[in-house]
């Protein structure tokens, strides 16, 4: 099930082939000029503009989760650092709380690891991470949450296994009732699925649980899609919503060279303590805890 998750979100930012007899060619091109659409390039130095995987190295991906808004540039509250090791068939996801307190590139103070992206954009999330694990990273993939709304609308919605029962406040429809059990969700009730925290006795490590449900569902429903109509609709969200450094040629090398780093994956989301400094709620991670996750991004990032 992880390897289906793994390869149909690669899938979801134009790393995959699609068969589609007649329609290959146009699927091919429609493709392509989604991921021109999505390309971008930032000024850090940090990032590898060459990166390895056109000779098959390991690489490492930082995944950016953006909730943008009309005069705001929103704050990156999904981070997650991916490696990808095609020689050792291993993929590893490491999720960094949004509430995490860390050193903000570019400006030298501590603050919540979310607000890089507010203070400095892609940019500065990238280097803040980079300082934060030890890692360069070669590639990162921003998403606008907006497409996750678009997208689950884009195939007519998604179905998923609710574990908990509980009444919207206000991030889809105040008093809309989530009931407990299997529920078929539309674009504006998913975003406001993934969105809720206060009501769930995990806070935010539940509602990363159900991001990842999701992403699954939505998944899982996008790859199977015949329709060019909806293909077409999925990959103009895909082009509006979503920022790489990939190109699309990295995209079919990646999509080509590391299917076989999906056969084993492992997450792991960074511990800390709950602390409040000026009655600012915080994640505060250990100096050991930084060192353990830098090690195991080390250990994947390695062909010894």
């Amino acid at each position: 099930m992880k390897k289906k998750i793994l390869m149909s979100f690669l899938s979801l930012i134009g790393i995959v082939i699609i068969a589609g007899g007649a329609y290959a060619y146009y699927i091919y091109n429609s493709a392509k000029a989604a991921a021109d659409k999505m390309h971008e390039t930032v000024k850090s130095t940090s990032i590898t503009t060459t990166a390895s995987s056109q000779n098959g190295q390991p690489i490492s991906i930082l995944l950016l989760g953006v909730d943008q808004r009309k005069n705001d540039p929103g704050r990156s509250d999904t981070i997650i650092v991916m490696t990808l090791n095609p020689k050792k068939g291993t993929t590893q996801m490491i999720s960094i709380p949004r509430d995490t307190r860390a050193l903000i590139a570019g400006r030298g103070t501590m603050d919540k690891i979310n607000a890089a992206y507010a203070y400095g954009g892609t940019e500065m999330a990238l280097e803040t991470v980079e300082n934060f694990t030890g890692m360069q990273m070669d590639y990162y993939v921003r998403v606008n949450m907006k497409a996750l709304k678009e997208l689950v609308d884009a195939i007519g919605g998604i179905t998923v296994n609710n574990t908990i029962d509980w009444y919207d406040e206000g991030y889809y429809k105040k008093g809309y009732h989530y009931k407990k059990g299997e529920i078929h969700l539309n674009g504006a009730q998913a975003l406001g699925y993934v969105r809720m925290r206060h009501l769930d006795p995990e806070g935010d490590f539940g509602r990363n649980k159900r991001q990842r449900k999701v992403i699954e569902a939505l998944i899982q429903k996008a790859t199977s899609i015949t329709s060019v109509t909806k293909f077409t609709s999925i990959l103009n969200t895909l082009g509006d919503n979503v920022k790489t450094n990939m190109t699309f040629n990295d995209m079919l090398t990646i999509e080509k060279n590391y299917r076989n780093a999906a056969n084993k994956i492992t997450q792991y989301e960074v511990k800390g303590t709950n602390t409040t400094i000026n009655g600012v709620y915080y994640l505060s991670v250990s100096d050991a805890e930084k060192e353990k996750v830098a090690q195991m991004l080390r250990q994947n990032l390695s062909n010894n």
